[in-house]
């Protein structure tokens, strides 16, 4: 099985030990994984500002870099989801695409690809579980509430194989933290609110970490924290799940 390592933009620039701990994970199950140097974006801002034919040429770019592959890993939902979902209509046309169906993230390939049954390592602090909105509604990672569904949760199944770890979630435990991309940039102050209340539902739960499986959402949390002196941490759940290698 041959794994392309995809790291998102603001995954390289702002957290690159989120990309580090997903391909330590990787390495140490065994597999055979590669980061090709030269990747770009994926064009998702490009989409979620509006001008989705700019990002044409990137997902151009991103089927020719990763067709040697048998799934391309990301620890990104909502880049994830945009490859998933929007690839196939950009490339209709000009390009097979063939990443749409390779591409997932990083929690659905260790839950649903590899199986994992065991972690080493530990990790023991309370952690407060963030769903992200890409990783509910169009990655399946956990069960939308609205859809009134049997409830599962494929990041919390991975988090309570690690040692140590208490796995809590908030009260309206899928709701939007206001991040929602360029939302952030239009809608500034209910943006802020919509994550100030996000940030204080975690709160409450008690714990001392708020994880979830997109930096994007846990930088916009954190920043709200911050601002707002209040006091919690975030982590990303693979730094939690290589803890320890």
């Amino acid at each position: 099985m041959k794994i392309g390592l995809f790291i998102p933009c603001y995954v390289d620039a702002l957290y690159p030990q989120v990309g580090i701990a997903t391909y330590k994970l990787l390495k140490h199950l065994g597999l055979d994984v590669t980061y090709p140097l030269n990747q770009t974006c994926c064009g998702q801002p490009m989409g979620n500002a509006g001008f989705e034919k700019m990002g044409v040429s990137l997902a151009e770019k991103f089927e020719e870099m990763f067709s040697g592959f048998d799934y391309v890993v990301a620890p990104s939902v909502s880049c994830t989801a945009f490859v998933k979902v929007n690839y196939p209509r950009l490339l209709e046309g000009k390009h097979k695409c063939e990443t749409a169906e390779k591409a997932i993230d990083v929690v659905a390939f260790l839950h649903d690809v590899l199986k994992l049954k065991e972690l080493p390592g530990e990790f023991a602090h309370k952690v407060s579980l963030h769903n992200s909105c890409h990783g509910v509604r169009e990655l399946g990672l956990s069960s939308p509430s609205e859809m009134h569904v049997e409830k599962f949760n494929k990041i919390k199944d991975l988090l309570e194989l690690k040692k140590g770890v208490t796995v809590v979630e908030p009260e309206r435990c899928d709701e939007c933290c206001g991040f929602g991309g360029m939302f952030s940039v239009e809608e500034t102050a209910v943006s802020a609110q919509m994550g100030e209340d996000k940030v204080r539902r975690h709160i409450d739960t008690g714990a001392e970490y708020v994880t979830g499986p997109d930096c994007s959402c846990l930088m916009h949390m954190d920043g709200v924290a911050k601002k707002r002196g209040l006091s919690i941490k975030f982590i990303h759940v693979v730094e939690i799940l290589a803890a320890g290698l």
